[in-house]
């Protein structure tokens, strides 16, 4: 199936789902990498977060992007790596195929976007 992005804009709407929506974003500790990770890549991609819930098996956001740069995509691929990588190795059952594409079970392969073109969005 080959997804189709809208990058027209630069206010967006995100959810972000946990792998198989496990509840692990509920602790201080996964908060804090979690922060970390935004942190990080908004330091070299900026972009600003106007308004964020995090569950504890998935995210809402809004994203500000600077006007002419709407790569959202390579923000969340940055976030989801570097929260990943900060987890410690738990006992993930981890498919082949996902294993052939050096993943761990944490977050969901897609996400969902919606560009904010007016205020009714």
């Amino acid at each position: 199936m080959r997804y189709r992005r809208d990058y027209r804009g630069n206010c967006y709407f995100f959810t972000l789902v946990t792998f198989d929506r496990q509840p692990i974003l509920c602790g201080e500790q996964e908060i804090a990498r979690l922060r970390t990770a935004f942190r990080t890549v908004r330091t070299a991609h900026p972009f600003e977060i106007p308004a964020m819930v995090v569950l504890p098996d998935h995210l809402h956001c809004i994203w500000q992007l600077p006007d002419g740069d709407s790569d959202f995509a390579k923000r969340w691929m940055l976030i989801k790596r570097q929260f990943s990588r900060a987890t410690p190795d738990c006992d993930d059952a981890v498919s082949a195929p996902r294993r052939r594409k050096r993943e761990r079970a944490i977050w969901q392969r897609r996400y969902w976007e919606h560009r904010i073109r007016d205020e009714d969005d």
